[in-house]
């Protein structure tokens, strides 16, 4: 088969106090990976904030959508000529506040939106005191590739991934916030290699890309530890960021995901039937 090849842009960013800095920051991510001829763009997790769901009862504005930051990653993604996964966006809609990913095509329309399903509850992840769950799941029909979008928390979830998947991605992207906290011992072991191992997992047993954007830098008792990474679809991870800011890009093939599906089959063998007790 013909190599489709498709170069993703990956912001890796710090974070500032100023919502304002750190959007004109995340434009200038999504025109430096234009630059370096990205097709499609991807910011972290609450790119605009400092993550304030690390403790309760902050006063964190929420935004609408359509909105300030959601026509300025339209605008920047029509400008630059790519799609934009717009990390995500702290919305609120009626009586309700989501933590909700948007992507745009090269034209500037939005052409999926996608609220987090799975909320963490721990310390320094507060997230159930300001985000309602969302419902259902979503991916993006564009010029390369059907993109699926998750995010963060959702990670560590299969099923999520198996339903985009379903729905037709061929790349999923996890915008992300996660760290390491100070006073909290990793006794389980590595969560950093946890973190990406499970990932990879997605994206072999789905046959899909997986590429996903962290935040670095220390904000309070949190060290966000970057190590944006994208795997192909055999568990080959092409890149691995370190611990500092930067724009990336990755060449993939979303034909190789083709190919490892005519080898093993892990979607025509599938046995739906026997899977009933997932639903509960």
């Amino acid at each position: 088969m013909p190599a489709q090849q498709v170069k993703l842009g990956l912001v890796q960013m710090r974070m500032s106090e100023s919502s304002d800095n750190n959007l004109e920051r995340a434009l200038s991510g999504v025109k430096e990976a234009a630059r370096q001829g990205a097709d499609i763009v991807c910011l972290p997790e609450l790119f605009a904030w400092r993550y304030f769901p690390s403790t309760r009862g902050s006063r964190q504005s929420p935004e609408t959508i359509p909105g300030r930051m959601s026509r300025a990653l339209s605008g920047s993604a029509k400008k630059n000529e790519v799609v934009v996964v717009g990390g995500t966006i702290y919305e609120e809609s009626g009586s309700s506040r989501f933590n909700t990913c948007l992507v745009f095509d090269r034209r500037g329309r939005t052409v999926s939106k996608y609220r987090k399903v799975h909320i963490p509850q721990d310390d320094h992840y507060y997230e159930q005191d300001y985000f309602a769950s969302g419902e259902k799941y979503a991916v993006a029909r564009t010029s390369h590739g059907t993109l699926g979008t998750l995010i963060c928390f959702d990670q560590w979830y299969p099923e999520a991934a198996r339903i985009e998947r379903l729905m037709g991605a061929d790349i999923l992207f996890y915008p992300t916030a996660i760290g390491w906290v100070k006073g909290i011992e990793p006794v389980e072991g590595d969560w950093k290699q946890a973190w990406e191992s499970v990932q990879v997992g997605h994206a072999v047993a789905n046959s899909v890309v997986v590429c996903t954007v962290n935040r670095v830098g220390r904000e309070g008792d949190t060290t966000f530890w970057g190590g944006s990474f994208v795997s192909d679809q055999f568990g080959k991870v092409l890149f691995r960021a370190g611990d500092e800011e930067g724009v990336f890009t990755v060449d993939c093939d979303l034909q190789l995901g083709r190919v490892v599906e005519e080898g093993w089959g892990f979607m025509r063998n599938r046995k739906p039937g026997s899977y009933s007790r997932i639903g509960r």
